[in-house]
């Protein structure tokens, strides 16, 4: 029925072209640094190839139930983080909600600054830059890195890609969800697939690849016993498939009424995982390589993961093999493409937050709040302090923030409000793969327990050992204080007042054979 009140109207809700503008800006999401330089490493450390049978259960367990969660809400509920999970759970959810865009914020501005380390090396890539110490290379002339944890000494070889990085992100995200985003996915991620299938074709054909595949696919079946090695799966699955912070709930909300939700949720997670075991294996053969031109054992090398994997160690080995300014130049510009459609996806849920909330347009919250977030990822991670900096946020935005958030919707949707007979129903009444009882289960029972061993077992490790060696009051400003800033500015942004009545809507309108559930009965601006 039509409004009466004389609260304006919220605006029509974007919407992608189809099916496939989804799927593959959802695997644009997914598919980030992480598959590319956390992967490998964790597999390897945690029992090789027996490894992907702990993997193979945390994503069928934990990964594809609480994706489908996030799909369910933000479909059902049709909004941004916050409001949709206001409408679900009050003002409870919406302070989750904003808990979820304050973590992207976060990992935003520091993502952009490896964005700029990957596009600086994709040119230093030509004429092998580095030179013979890329260790050294990448911290001392690069990063020019200070022992001061504090600093405001500006390094232009990073300040100028990173300006051009929050330049290319602002203006994808100012086009709209259609022109913008889905269109930068449609071409990024074609182009990804097919540099990196050639830089993992060409690494096969190296000497000692196979020495390599072997160290990461020899199965070490006593790992299994371990606790430590399924929790580092479902920690994997977790952080890979982009769950829990407020992505894939917000890219769902762009999806038209009648759409299939679990199928192409399952095509998501799979071609998430299958990119992952396809970077581990052009990872793997590549050190094989390089451990066989050092004339060592692969577990005798070192950088196996992350930045150090990244700009220490594959640089060092582009210095070694022939052709390596072209190897170089696709794994550079493998990081620079699946790293900005991820980055993309973090910035789109901060941005449709706020423009549900205060009623902004599009390029007002964009180049406004953008620009603003834009200044202070220049003024931290453009100094010779950044990498400090980077280490630290990471760290506890992903191993606190996410795995806290995750732990804090299932439990709140879940048992406090009892939504999962209505979010179950509305998945299969849209869907060709159903969900039922074992969907509740993983997502209110499996899901809270493994996520919430998580966390405690990360922040007992944290009380009791320094992380990365850094000072204890750095840690406690920097990496604590972060996490204490989500907090309050959430606290903040849900007592704010909202543009737009956020209470007055209908739950997606029931389909055919769905029984109509949930309490809203007036009709959203907007809806169809």
């Amino acid at each position: 029925m039509a409004q009466t009140s004389t609260t304006p109207q919220a605006p029509q809700r974007a919407e992608w072209t189809g099916q496939i503008g989804f799927i593959v800006s959802a695997i644009g999401s997914a598919v980030g640094l992480g598959n590319i330089w956390r992967f490998p490493g964790v597999a390897y450390e945690n029992g090789g190839g027996a490894f992907l049978i702990p993997y193979i259960v945390a994503l069928l367990t934990a990964g594809i139930p609480i994706l489908f969660l996030d799909y369910a809400i933000g479909h059902r509920f049709r909004g941004s983080a916050p409001l949709a999970l206001r409408r679900l759970a009050g003002k409870l959810g919406e302070g989750i909600g904003w808990f979820q865009v304050m973590i992207c914020v976060f990992i935003a501005i520091y993502y952009a600054a490896v964005l700029a380390w990957a596009s600086s090396y994709f040119v230093f890539s030509f004429d092998l830059k580095w030179g013979d110490d890329a260790a050294g290379y990448f911290t001392g002339e690069y990063l020019q890195t200070s022992a001061s944890p504090f600093t405001l000494e500006f390094v232009p070889a990073v300040l100028i890609p990173l300006v051009l990085m929050w330049i290319i992100a602002l203006i994808v995200l100012g086009a709209g969800v259609v022109k913008g985003v889905q269109r930068l996915n449609m071409i990024a991620i074609p182009l990804l697939i097919v540099g990196f299938v050639a830089l993992v074709v060409r690494a096969l054909f190296l000497p000692g690849a196979a020495d390599g595949l072997n160290a990461l696919f020899t199965p070490d079946f006593a790992a299994l016993a371990d606790p430590g090695v399924w929790v580092a799966a479902y920690s994997q699955i977790f952080f890979s498939l982009s769950v829990a912070f407020g992505i894939m709930m917000t890219y769902s909300s762009y999806r038209k009424r009648r759409s299939n939700l679990t199928a192409p949720g399952l095509v998501v997670a799979f071609a998430n995982s299958s990119f992952e075991i396809l970077a581990g294996i052009g990872v793997f053969a590549t050190l094989g390589f390089f451990a066989y031109q050092q004339g060592v054992a692969v577990d005798q090398l070192e950088g196996l993961t992350g930045v150090g994997l990244a700009f220490m160690t594959f640089p060092a080995i582009a210095s070694e093999m022939p052709g390596g300014q072209a190897f170089g130049a696709l794994f550079f510009g493998a990081l620079v493409l699946a790293g900005l459609t991820s980055m993309i996806s973090i910035m789109e849920v901060i941005l449709a937050g706020v423009i549900d909330k205060f009623g902004l347009t599009r390029k007002q919250a964009v180049y406004g709040l953008g620009g603003v977030l834009a200044v202070i990822s220049i003024v931290m991670f453009g100094t010779s302090s950044g990498l400090t900096a980077l280490d630290t946020i990471d760290n506890w935005a992903n191993n606190i923030g996410i795995v806290a958030s995750a732990v804090v919707v299932t439990i709140t949707v879940m048992w406090i409000r009892r939504a999962g007979t209505e979010l179950s129903g509305h998945l299969s009444a849209l869907s060709t793969f159903k969900v039922g009882r074992g969907w509740i289960f993983f997502v209110s029972v499996l899901g809270p327990l493994v996520l919430g061993y998580m966390l405690i077992a990360t922040i007992v490790g944290l009380v009791n050992e320094p992380y990365g060696g850094y000072d204890q009051l750095y840690l406690l400003i920097v990496g604590w204080g972060s996490v204490a800033v989500m907090i309050i500015a959430s606290v903040l942004l849900t007592m704010s007042p909202w543009r737009y009545n956020p209470d007055r809507f209908t739950p997606w309108p029931p389909v055919p054979g769905e029984r109509a559930v949930g309490t809203k009965t007036e009709t959203e601006g907007g809806a169809r």
